[in-house]
């Protein structure tokens, strides 16, 4: 495509947004802009039907990590690396995703280059841009996107934080107000190790003067005592981000966040207008008998949901009956904690319902109720991600306590769990 649209999202659904259109034959800005946030992402909708979007995300969500794994083998290295940064990363790694980057080892013999980014932050910029109809396959840190030259630092101004790229796989996002300590933190870290790889004073002094941090500055920045600063020609953000980005550097939708390639429009359209012609002829053919025939079909389904949902909570069970169904039903809720235990049950139920008619995509495969902390556990399947955050959603709306455990990528379908309580119980 001769344009392309790059994006810049925010951490939260709140955060100003930033847009610019590059044109790749001209190496210019074509337009640009900013959204209030992410719910307005629906006014690039157009903009981004015949171009390529690149979306752009916070480098302050995003830990860039260097080590040294042993093995010979990627798969190998991917699979222990995760547990080799878990005390270096705040979160459990079980709620991170980790995405990696081809690189050949660098000087200090590191061999794993990642980027760990929470799971649930990473769905939400994906669900913000398939609500919009924004069909984005490539988001990048934005600070991989500035300029790299070795040996040097750059940097620009963003949404009141400077974005630094301080090596072909080190970065940084410091906020605006902190600057000045930070950046004295950096010029008396690179003091110490220069005083310490000299014998004598002398040699110290000199090269302390010649090998201050140095930093190519986009946009102005509060001088520093012992860094550098190099006044470079002040451009957009996005602007310099479009100009200097490596679409084959890196890519943070890898494995199971790697967007796929839908069908073709043409083919779509097939299919669009065979629905149509298929739906008219059955309402003309069967127009008088439709009506008994959808409610026969609601009648079966409502039972063979009925005995799903039993199974699914006591899968012990081998035989079961809709007409029996009610005194089994009562007969296990007695076994379980008593009448009230029953109550408490069947209001859950009850609450959790109208959630999971709102996300057909999502079916729950078991479910077990805990009558002593009153809270209900389910393990559901869906073909994505963004299934597991619309139902949190809709369990929120009912008033109820949701804490989500991990999700895992089983094929072409995700496994997930849910830990529901009402607000009163905790």
């Amino acid at each position: 495509m001769l344009e392309t649209l790059f994006i810049r999202l925010g951490s939260k659904a709140h955060d100003p947004i930033q847009w610019l259109i590059w044109s790749n034959p001209e190496n210019e800005v074509i337009a640009s802009g900013d959204l209030s946030h992410a719910s307005d992402l629906s006014h690039l909708t157009e903009k981004a039907a015949q171009r390529k979007v690149v979306g752009f995300v916070p480098a302050s969500e995003i830990a860039l990590k260097r080590l040294k794994v042993p093995g010979k083998s990627s798969r190998a290295i991917t699979a222990a690396a995760p547990y080799m940064l878990e005390d270096e990363l705040a979160q459990d790694v079980e709620s991170l995703f980790f995405a990696y980057a081809n690189l050949a080892k660098d000087q200090d013999d590191n061999n794993c280059f990642a980027a760990a980014v929470d799971r649930e932050q990473l769905a939400r910029w994906l669900l913000w841009l398939e609500e919009a109809g924004i069909k984005c396959k490539t988001l990048i840190p934005d600070v991989l996107a500035l300029p790299f030259n070795e040996g040097e630092w750059s940097a620009v101004t963003l949404n009141n934080q400077i974005l630094l790229r301080q090596g072909l796989w080190q970065a940084a996002a410091v906020e605006s107000n902190v600057w000045a300590l930070i950046s004295q933190q950096w010029a008396s870290q690179n003091q110490a190790v220069l005083e310490s790889e000299n014998d004598s004073e002398t040699e110290s002094d000199e090269l302390t003067s010649s090998a201050s941090i140095s930093i190519n500055a986009y946009a102005q920045l509060p001088e520093s005592p012992g860094i550098t600063i190099n006044a470079m020609p002040e451009e957009l953000p996005l602007a310099l981000l479009a100009q200097h980005v490596d679409l084959k550097f890196f890519n943070l939708l890898q494995g199971e966040f790697q967007v796929k390639d839908k069908r073709s429009a043409n083919y779509s359209n097939w299919l669009w207008v065979a629905s149509i012609a298929g739906i008219a002829l059955v309402m003309n053919v069967a127009l008088k008998g439709a009506e008994l025939v959808k409610l026969n079909n609601q009648n079966a389904a409502i039972e063979t949901e009925i005995i799903k949902v039993y199974k699914d909570a006591f899968p012990e069970t081998k035989k079961v009956r809709i007409s029996t169904i009610k005194s089994q039903l009562n007969r296990k809720l007695s076994e379980v904690g008593g009448s009230s235990s029953q109550a408490d049950f069947l209001t859950m139920l009850n609450s959790v319902q109208p959630a999971f008619s709102e996300v057909t995509a999502l079916k729950p495969e078991s479910m077990k109720y805990d009558a002593k902390r009153s809270e209900l556990r389910i393990q559901a399947i869906s073909k994505d991600y963004q299934s597991f955050e619309k139902l949190k959603i809709g369990l929120e709306k009912q008033s109820l306590n949701v804490n989500q455990g991990a999700q895992n990528n089983l094929g072409d379908q995700v496994s997930g769990s849910f830990v529901i309580t009402s607000k009163g119980s905790r």
